[in-house]
């Protein structure tokens, strides 16, 4: 922790600083979407690039000084292709969401049909969904998944695209813990006159270690964060066929964006060498041996699990079995030092603020060492937590417990 000079200039700020590093070392933290980055990415994220102002593309930017931004910038992008098979790449973008706002500017205009899976199936807000740019500026139809299996309903699929004839077919979830047969919606793009976008943002790191098909031969173009599973700084990255290269790039900057942030360049691109060491390939692995492990332990409790497992990094579950709902049981288990997050449950009859269920994700844990006996006494843990919501005294010391837990387990990139 780099905390000497911040502790002098704004000493509260520091102590929150500080508060959260704490957090993070001593809870569990299951939210599929959160990991600890190597102590390298931070020193690239904290440093001095983020002085830098670097407005257009490598050996094309309207500033001067930029001899080794621009190298970074290039080692991302070659990293990025060789990583995953790409043809071209583009680690500009700010986040997942501007990463997917620059795919459908490329290829449509306001008032065009998008199609992607409904929120409250799994989707993300900006596969579509009303209250996000992507569901007002276009015309967004969603498919969903059988009501039956609440796996992806692949013949509804075929049948809206044939119906509607989007310009743009989003792959990808948030909170699908099973595979996505990419070649079906690529089967299904091409015979509409589709562009097949795929968001791969949860599954990217099991997709660079090998534990998840990966969407890069079949998709016209594959989104991402580059946080998540892949285990590197909040940024956004494009990858895309050499074909759409100028239209992607183009609606990223100038279409979306000013400036990259060049700090967040730098530790993705250092991101991308760890991910293609054999030791991130066993650990993606094991991100996924761990989720299907907790999946069965909990399963063992009692809890529903939607679709009854995984095949991924994610668990969604289903707690109103319990006599519970979503809310209230994430609040408990935050108490408890268990982090996750309430999540609506497909066909869910309550509210998104207060829904069925909760999302869970190994990454993180996985990240600190954490194997099979570690996924046994988190489903117990969570177990006394269904049973003890309004029990402050037992949430506690599960709390003491799951912390005890953690001193054996050490941080990556955490030094307090």
């Amino acid at each position: 922790m780099f905390m000497e000079h911040l502790s002098k200039t704004d000493p509260q700020m520091a102590q929150l600083v500080i508060q959260e590093t704490e957090r993070q070392r001593d809870k569990v933290r299951l939210i599929p979407s959160e990991n600890y980055v190597s102590a390298a990415v931070l020193e690239a994220s904290g440093s001095v690039l983020t002085n830098k102002y670097s407005e257009g593309y490598a050996g094309k930017r309207y500033y001067e000084g930029q001899q080794y931004v621009d190298e970074i910038e290039r080692l991302a992008i070659q990293r990025a292709k060789e990583l995953f098979g790409s043809e071209s790449a583009n680690v500009q973008p700010y986040s997942g969401s501007p990463a997917n706002l620059a795919a459908y500017y490329a290829f449509c205009r306001p008032g065009d049909t998008i199609m992607g899976l409904a929120l409250d199936h799994g989707g993300h807000l900006t596969h579509g969904w009303g209250v996000s740019i992507t569901g007002d500026f276009f015309n967004a139809v969603r498919y969903q998944l059988h009501p039956e299996t609440h796996l992806i309903d692949y013949d509804m699929v075929r049948q809206m695209a044939r119906q509607h004839r989007p310009k743009v077919i989003m792959a990808g979830a948030t909170a699908y813990p099973r595979l996505i047969d990419f070649a079906v919606f690529a089967e299904v793009a091409r015979e509409v006159g589709a562009v097949l976008v795929v968001d791969m943002a949860h599954i990217a790191g099991l997709v660079a270690g090998g534990a998840h098909p990966s969407p890069v031969p079949h998709a016209d173009v594959v989104t991402t964060t580059t946080h998540k599973s892949l285990r590197g700084p909040r940024g956004g990255m494009i990858l895309m066929k050499k074909v759409h290269a100028k239209a992607i790039n183009k609606a990223v900057f100038p279409g979306l964006q000013g400036g990259p942030h060049n700090h967040t360049t730098a530790g993705i691109a250092v991101a991308l060498k760890e991910a293609a060491t054999d030791e991130f390939k066993a650990y993606a692995h094991k991100i996924v041996e761990n989720a299907k492990h907790l999946a069965a332990c909990l399963n063992e409790r009692g809890f529903a699990l939607v679709s009854g497992g995984t095949d991924n990094h994610l668990v969604l579950v289903d707690v109103s079995k319990k006599g519970i709902t979503g809310k209230p049981f994430a609040k408990a288990m935050d108490r408890a030092g268990l982090e996750a997050n309430y999540n609506t449950v497909p066909f869910d009859p309550r509210p998104p603020m207060d829904p069925s269920g909760v999302r869970l994700g190994t990454p993180a844990v996985t990240s600190r060492g954490m194997g099979k006996p570690e996924m046994e006494k988190i489903a117990t843990w969570m177990d006394r937590v269904a049973k003890s919501v309004d029990n402050e005294a037992e949430l506690d010391k599960i709390s003491g417990e799951v912390k005890e837990m953690c001193r054996t387990f050490p941080a990556p990139g955490i030094s307090i």
